[in-house]
This record gives C-alpha cells, structure tokens and sequence, in this order.
C-alpha cells in the first residue's frame, strides 16, 4: 500500500493565478472564469491527491462521494483564491461554466464509485491526472461548443495521446513557457484560433513536485510501476499545462 501511495500521490503545483496576469484586451469576466476553472480544477485534483491511501484500500464503501468532494475542492477553492465560487456563479456572464465543472467534479466521483470502492484491489488507478482527464471530458460534453479545458504538457511529456498540445499549444509552450526566461508560474494568455473558431486561450504552467518524481524523474527511460517509462523529469520542471479556450 505505501509503494502505490508515494506513486499515485503526483499533484503538479497549484498556484493561485490573479487576473493581473492576463491580457488587458479581453474582458475582466473571461479573465476571471478562465482562472476560475484553473483553480477549481486544480482544487479538485487535490482532493483526490490526499485521498489516494483511501481510494487503494482495499476494503470497501469508502464514503468519497461526489458530493463530498465536491464541497471539499470548494473549501480549497476558497482558501486559496479568497473567492467565494458561489459569487462567481451568481454574478460572472460566464459563471454557468464554473458550475457546470463543479457538477462534472460531483458526476464523475459518483459515476466511479464502484473502481473506488472495489474490494479487494489495492491500486485503483483513480489518480489526480484520470480525474481531471474525467472532468474535463464530462465538462466538454456538458457545456458543448462555448468552452473547453484539457490538461496537456510538452510533447514529449505526454502520456495519453488525447492529451497531446495542438498546433498553438504547441508551439506557446515550446517558445514561451519553456524558454528559461518565462517566469515560473505566469500564465500565457491570447486571443487565438481553436479548431477555426475565435477563442480567448489560457495556458497555466504546472511543474512538477517531488512526489512527481517517483513516476515522472530519473534514470528516463526505466519503467516505472504504472508501466510507463520515466521521463527523467526533474523537481520544479515544467510538467504540465491546464489548458482553457472560451470560444467567441
């Protein structure tokens, strides 16, 4: 149990993001809901992070239930960004975004509840990166054509291939976010092409930390016990991208 727990604990950096950050030719509610579902993502992922020795154990009806979840990335939400989701909600012309994300987050721990509470199994492989994947691919079919979100990184970092960078992803992180000269932790933001329609985009580094390592570091190449081979990644490299397209 505690070699799984070191493994499927990897929670890239969370960061709160402000609105400062972004570009000052979009409009205040786009920098707010961009940012918000950032950090309510990321808040999320969290949860999940610190309840992996729960989520392993092999017994059963474990009590992780969407609704419990859901409120505790709702409490680390608030404490980190000092914002009341519930506010943006209720007063940001994008807030219907946020709360379809919190419902995708309730949906998909409800939704998984029979690989969480599997007797007998002792790694579920309900890691903090299948979260968001699940999230953001049940965000996408609920909000349809207005917004979307994925979790990407660099090309070569990329384990699923429906993860991949598109073409503009690509080439922001590879000039921007890579170089050694982008401050760490500033986000990247543009009015830019999706799929050939106008979007306001943002792109949030993540870096990874030390429980990263275990997977994601030295020697590269060597397999580790998800059966991937390890990147050779290193503390505080950039690990991964959350990012987010509001289409106009």
């Amino acid at each position: 149990m505690d070699m799984w727990r070191g493994v499927s604990a990897c929670l890239l950096s969370f960061v709160l993001f402000s609105t400062g950050q972004l570009r000052a030719d979009t409009t205040a509610s786009e920098d707010e809901i961009a940012l918000a579902l950032a950090n309510m993502l990321r808040a999320g992922r969290t949860v999940i992070a610190a309840e992996q020795s729960v989520i392993n154990d092999p017994g059963t009806d474990k009590g992780l239930t969407g609704r419990r979840v859901r409120d505790e990335a709702i409490r680390i939400y608030r404490e980190k960004t000092g914002t009341d989701p519930d506010d943006i909600i209720a007063h940001n012309p994008n807030g219907k975004l946020l709360a379809i994300q919190i419902d995708s987050i309730t949906e998909v721990l409800d939704d998984h509840q029979s690989t969480i509470n599997k007797a007998g199994v002792g790694f579920k492989g309900f890691v903090p990166a299948v979260f968001a994947r699940l999230v953001n691919e049940r965000f996408r079919d609920k909000i349809g054509s207005e917004a979307d979100v994925k979790v990407t990184a660099p090309v070569d970092l990329v384990r699923n291939r429906k993860a991949l960078p598109d073409a503009w992803e690509v080439e922001v992180i590879t000039s921007q976010l890579s170089s050694g000269d982008w401050p760490k932790d500033k986000v990247f933001s543009q009015l830019a092409e999706k799929n050939g329609r106008p979007a306001y985009r943002v792109l949030v580094p993540e870096y990874y930390s030390q429980n990263c390592l275990s997977c994601h570091g030295e020697p590269a190449g060597e397999i580790d016990i998800t059966g991937y081979p390890k990147e050779g990644g290193h503390l505080g490299q950039l690990g991964g991208v959350i990012s987010i397209s509001l289409f106009r």
